[in-house]
């Protein structure tokens, strides 16, 4: 039916045929690869860079705290310094009553020291003596403390 001729032919051809699929399957591997390669690159990329946004993340939420703590604590500074402050002007007010009751300017000090006092939100109480507190204290007495509110005894630096 077929001859020798026919068949090597046909044989031929689709040799042909199949070199040419088999060509461009190979190409397409070929190209599928070197994509492969260069988003598997990119990813590589991508997760150190996640990575090194991870760490500048976890470092600005430490430099937050860190700036918040600092914050509190000169905002707790200021407010001790000023209490201070306060303190040592009365204890100066009082002091320059009991020794120049009449004088116009000692009046005026001691108006400066009211109103310093409302502004830092002191209030007059600070001076009333609790006797039940007195006779049956709730807590331990810090006599360092005592000392210090007094401006018998200088705070540490």
């Amino acid at each position: 039916m077929y001859s020798k001729q026919t068949v090597e032919k046909l044989v031929g051809r689709l040799r042909e045929e199949y070199a040419a699929v088999l060509k461009k399957q190979q190409e397409a591997v070929a190209a599928i690869k070197e994509e492969n390669r260069i988003l598997a690159a990119r990813v590589s990329e991508l997760e150190a860079e996640r990575g090194n946004v991870a760490e500048a993340l976890i470092g600005a939420a430490r430099e937050g705290e860190e700036l918040r703590k600092e914050g509190a604590r000169e905002a707790a500074n200021s407010t001790k310094e000023l209490a201070m402050l306060i303190a040592k002007c009365r204890l100066l007010c009082n002091t320059l009553t009991a020794k120049y009751p009449d004088a116009e300017d000692v009046r005026s000090f001691a108006s400066f020291v009211d109103t310093l006092r409302g502004a830092a939100g002191e209030e007059d109480d600070e001076d009333t003596l609790d006797m039940d507190e007195v006779l049956a204290p709730s807590k331990p007495l810090d006599l360092e403390k005592l000392c210090k509110d007094l401006g018998l005894m200088e705070e540490e630096a």
